[in-house]
């Protein structure tokens, strides 16, 4: 690379305005807005070098996700639409950290290290959630592509999943599906709309439900849905862009607090889902006769896509091997439903859709799904082929021709390069639909440990190291034996205690049989978090 154009990618505008550590993280960078300009530029940069390396389109993805509206983030996304490689996770902390005078030779070191050849064309897919900071932060990313003459592709105000989607649309010339933002609301919606067609409908199952878009990208998207569904599913939007960005409102704030989010009037036993600020996680609810909240989360979603794959196999008569994918934030009473009851493999991997997804890729039929609500479906090509092949096969009885048929078009409803909100909610409504359930009958299939989780700041959030897939905590000495010693003291008590990964908090989870217990075995525990690690600020506390 010539030493001109080093120079050039050095005397930028956007220079770094503060000394501030950030680290690439589970969902990439994740901070205060006014802290990530230079970050921006730098990934933009990135992004090329990884576009050449890979010798396809990388994507880049402005978003703060679930975070309030004052944070942004950005992401780099893969060429199969996967979390960028382990490996280029310190690269890119390292660059994004380093000062202004060491970049170009930061850069020269990228090149010679990872062996890339400047020659190679780079193309760079862009988007960003609806955060009012996000269009100046997307230029910065933008004339850090450009510095490298690489080939921008801006998709603009775009979710997540939508843009994990198009990276791998683009990188497969179509055959995934159609590279452009209609492309996917045409074919998740016209599988949805098929398999209709082929179903009784049940009267306990309503093609109704309200939807907390949490103000955010998921709003603009639920409209667009709703437009390509007509008649099959009526969606009634609320927190649809108004109001504040997460605040009170989202799937995580629904996840966490165990109540509905604000402004969304709620009707007896209607079903209900929020999804997050950049639309990849969803949460389904309702409140009954006595207004008391259930939740229906990302591991009762997995159980009911679980249970319904390997129903359609059977009915088949096609043998694959399904898998489910669970973290510590697994309730136990969806573990041990899994196991002994449905009878499906279930793994537990580390907290991040990256150790999921790749733990699900194992599988021939990977189901994932995080407590929080994110998670999809991986089908490996040659099951993809010989569920295809089912649906034509003279040998097969109609039954077993009609449950191929269904499994071919669930696979065109799932996004299956990352957790999709929208996709989620038309494979739940999908399987409610086929069995005729209304989200009674679907939170009777098995009942949850009662469970809640509360953040306590500390001084340094790294202080806590953990082991066995999060479970268990390894630093503070002495931290894990005292929780053990709490944890003992009630009836199938389970907590651990991790890290967050995308805000500068620890995460306390707690679960127990016994409800009117639970809320002091979670103080009890945040209370040893905030001694033992260096609490700041007042004392944890449950609302």
């Amino acid at each position: 690379m010539e030493s001109s154009q080093l120079n050039n990618i050095a005397t930028t505008k956007y220079t770094k305005q503060h000394s501030n550590f950030i680290q690439y993280g589970t969902a990439g960078f994740r901070t205060k807005a006014n802290l990530l300009e230079h970050v921006m530029y730098r990934m933009g940069l990135l992004a090329v070098l990884r576009s050449k390396v890979k010798k396809a389109a990388i994507g880049l993805m402005i978003t703060a996700s679930h975070n309030i509206e004052s944070d942004n983030g950005v992401k780099l996304i893969d060429p199969a639409g996967e979390m960028l490689e382990a490996s280029w996770e310190q690269i890119a902390t390292t660059l994004a950290n380093v000062d202004d005078s060491e970049l170009s030779s930061t850069v020269q070191k990228i090149l010679q290290e990872q062996n890339v050849d400047m020659s190679i064309n780079a193309t760079v897919i862009t988007g960003r959630d609806t955060r009012e900071s996000g269009s100046s932060l997307l230029q910065a990313a933008i004339a850090g592509i450009e510095a490298l003459n690489g080939t921008v592709n801006n998709f603009g105000i775009v979710t997540t999943p939508q843009l994990h989607y198009l990276v791998v649309c683009i990188n497969t010339n179509g055959s995934y599906g159609d590279p452009t933002i209609s492309g996917y609301y045409v074919k998740l919606t016209e599988a949805f709309k098929r398999i209709r067609q082929s179903e009784i409908n049940n009267q306990q199952y309503v093609a109704e439900l309200s939807l907390d878009a949490a103000n955010g990208v998921g709003a603009i998207a639920a409209k667009e849905f709703q437009s390509n569904l007509g008649m099959a599913l009526k969606i009634n939007i609320h927190n649809d862009g108004n109001g504040e960005l997460n605040h009170m409102c989202g799937a995580d704030y629904v996840k966490v607090q165990q109540a509905p989010p604000a402004n969304f009037p709620v009707k007896t036993n209607d079903r209900c889902v929020s999804v997050d600020g950049d639309a990849d996680r969803i949460i389904y609810f309702y409140l009954d006769e006595n207004n008391k909240f259930h939740m229906m989360d990302g591991d009762r979603i997995a159980t009911l896509i679980a249970q319904y794959f390997k129903e359609l196999l059977q009915e088949s008569n096609l043998s694959f091997q399904l898998g489910l994918i669970q973290t510590a934030y697994a309730n136990g009473g969806s573990t041990n439903y899994i196991s002994n009851v449905l009878q499906i493999p279930v793994e537990c991997v580390s907290t991040g859709i990256k150790h999921l997804h790749k733990k699900a890729l194992e599988f021939d039929i990977g189901v994932y799904f995080e407590a929080n609500g994110h998670g999809t479906v991986l089908f490996k090509d040659t099951v993809i082929q010989a569920i295809k092949n089912a649906t034509t096969n003279p040998q097969l009885s109609a039954t077993e021709k009609s449950a191929a048929s269904k499994l071919m078009n669930i696979i065109d409803v799932i996004n299956q390069t990352v957790g999709d909100a929208f996709s989620d909610m038309l494979l739940v409504e999908t399987i409610l639909h086929a069995k005729g359930w209304s989200i009674i009958d679907w939170e009777g299939s098995y009942k949850d440990l009662p469970n809640r989780q509360l953040k306590v700041k500390i001084a340094d959030k790294n202080t806590i190291t953990t082991a066995d897939a999060g479970r268990r905590c390894v630093t503070p000495a002495g931290l894990q034996e005292k929780i053990d010693k709490v944890v003992s003291r009630y009836s199938k008590g389970r907590s651990f205690v991790r890290p967050s990964g995308t805000e500068d908090v620890v995460r306390v989870y707690a679960e127990c049989e016994d409800e009117n217990e639970l809320k002091q075995l979670t103080i009890d525990v945040a209370l040893l978090v905030y001694k033992l690690a260096g609490g700041v600020g007042p004392e944890p506390k449950l609302a």
